[in-house]
């Protein structure tokens, strides 16, 4: 098998971290091509690389794959422990991971993915504060039942955990400092070898997107899935 990822910013490209740090905490070996949001070069290349037009895409050989949630099914065939091996714990990560790939749409607009940011702040009122507050329900109630033992939502590193790996840098970005369980996991979550090495390169880029150094949640969901 010889795998391609092709992916967006790290700064900015939230739905290109999810497969991203899959591979690299599991140890699939991958060949990395960015592709730099909002440019033309992007848009030059994107239709000969994904049929969708987006960011993330696997190549499996010469065979695509699309969609961050897809990319991670196809690869969790393949290797071994991308998911956990209980039944209920593997059917409690799939649902924790749909709901992330398809809501949350309120947190992905008012808190864009800018991992080179510290100080960036918002109101959580009204439907912001309801995806907070869900989010941090989900850690503290998996870590209490399934992730004993371990500092992931499932003890070892999973998919799961892949999918929530962008809301960590957001919180991070916008100050979200949860306590008990829910703080002990995003802080697991932010210490893992891959995610320090991608805010690492995010911090070294050299692009600002146009739109504010944030680019603005509808314009990445354009380039993105």
């Amino acid at each position: 098998m010889t795998y391609t990822l092709y992916i967006g910013n790290k700064n900015y490209s939230s739905w290109s971290l999810r497969p991203w740090v899959a591979m690299k905490q599991a140890g699939i070996p991958f060949t990395e091509k960015r592709l730099a949001l909002e440019t033309p070069e992007f848009h030059a290349q994107i239709g000969a690389i994904s049929p969708a037009r987006r960011v993330p895409c696997l190549y499996d050989g010469q065979f695509a794959i699309w969609d961050s949630l897809a990319i991670c099914e196809y690869l969790a065939e393949r290797h071994p422990n991308l998911w956990p091996h209980d039944g209920d714990a593997r059917a409690r990560a799939r649902s924790l991971a749909a709901e992330v790939h398809a809501g949350f749409a309120v947190l992905r607009a008012e808190m864009p993915m800018n991992v080179r940011a510290r100080t960036r702040k918002t109101i959580g009122i009204g439907s912001l504060r309801h995806d907070i507050d869900r989010v941090l329900a989900v850690w503290n109630d998996t870590r209490k039942h399934f992730g004993a033992n371990g500092r992931m939502l499932f003890r070892a590193f999973s998919i799961a955990d892949a999918f929530f790996a962008p809301v960590a840098f957001r919180f991070q970005s916008y100050g979200v400092a949860p306590d008990g369980a829910a703080g002990e996991y995003l802080a697991a979550l932010l210490a893992l070898p891959a995610m320090r090495e991608w805010q690492a390169a995010a911090e070294a880029e050299p692009e600002k997107l146009a739109s504010t150094d944030i680019i603005t949640a509808a314009q990445v969901a354009q380039q993105q899935q």
